[in-house]
């Protein structure tokens, strides 16, 4: 890949937990300065794994690496089994080879192997150690367009655990459920060529990566429905690709060509100004413009959606 990219994705929750934050009783995660909500950017790239190993199953390449249930030394043990498989002495493995050829070699293999590695990086020091690699993509965190308001809703489960509740409750326990009614959040990514293409630090992620990457952005909620996440979606992703690999401009300045205002009966005006005070709370995608000022975007840009 030769080509720097920045992009904004924005995706929206009804009547779900877009990410629960295990230090607050599950609760969404929230900013409790500006009450808007946040999803982590490891949730994110859970998200992208998911839909990765579900869109190339079993295929060379495509491996993932941070997946459910996996220990990661035997991962790592992968490469050493396909690089030098003359070592077997488990103290061997805690270091890499004094050979840089065959430190980078191991390395290499990982990122050859496994889709996540070449794409987002890994710290692979364990006590099977095969490196670490710095991924071309990275996200931020998401935080909802406007502030949002979390409920906590009681629900009632009709079958009890025991059979001496079953008696003494009638069968009938009591529980809790974290929703956001509705949020919009925007997530900006980052990709680097050189951290992609370069000869010795580069990942090797591709063009045909960044394009599985740019499907599992506008797919992934698709194949992660639970009764805790209720409806999300990826509602929209604005993609700016670079002539070059350093870049044209700053990824700030793209970023502020973008815009979002609330909508409501044929008008719209920005968000947090005073005409819409007395504005209903959104309740879908529809209560929101996206605007791109593509005038403003500097040369040696093009403006990619989905």
């Amino acid at each position: 890949m030769q080509n720097r990219h920045e992009f904004v994705l924005f995706f929206d929750v009804t009547n779900g937990n877009p990410n629960g934050d295990p230090d607050a009783g599950n609760m969404p995660r929230l900013d409790p300065e500006t009450n808007q909500g946040l999803v982590s950017d490891v949730a994110l790239k859970r998200k992208v794994r998911n839909y990765v190993s579900l869109a190339r199953p079993d295929m060379p390449g495509f491996e993932i690496y941070m997946s459910e249930g996996m220990a990661l030394n035997r991962q790592h043990r992968k490469a050493w089994n396909a690089i030098m498989p003359e070592v077997t002495k488990d103290e061997s493995f805690k270091t890499l080879p004094k050979d840089e050829d065959k430190a980078r070699a191991l390395t290499r293999w990982m990122c050859t192997n496994f889709w996540d590695i070449r794409t987002f990086g890994a710290v692979m020091t364990t006590s099977v150690n095969s490196g670490q690699v710095r991924g071309p993509v990275q996200f931020s965190f998401a935080r909802s367009v406007e502030p949002v308001l979390p409920l906590e809703i009681a629900i009632t489960r009709m079958a009890a655990t025991t059979e001496a509740d079953a008696e003494s409750k009638g069968g009938r326990t009591m529980g809790r459920k974290h929703i956001v009614p509705y949020g919009l959040y925007r997530m900006h990514g980052y990709i680097s060529a050189p951290l992609a293409s370069h000869p010795v630090k580069g990942t090797g992620f591709s063009e045909s990566d960044l394009e599985l990457l740019l499907e599992a952005l506008t797919g992934m909620f698709d194949h992660d429905r639970s009764a805790a996440r209720g409806e999300m979606a990826t509602r929209k992703l604005i993609v700016f690709r670079h002539e070059s690999a350093l870049g044209n401009a700053r990824a700030q300045d793209l970023f502020d060509r973008v815009t979002v205002q609330r909508a409501y009966q044929g008008s719209a005006h920005p968000i947090g100004s005073a005409a819409i005070d007395n504005w209903p709370p959104a309740r879908a995608w529809g209560d929101y413009q996206v605007l791109i000022d593509r005038d403003a975007v500097p040369a040696g840009i093009e403006i990619i959606e989905r």
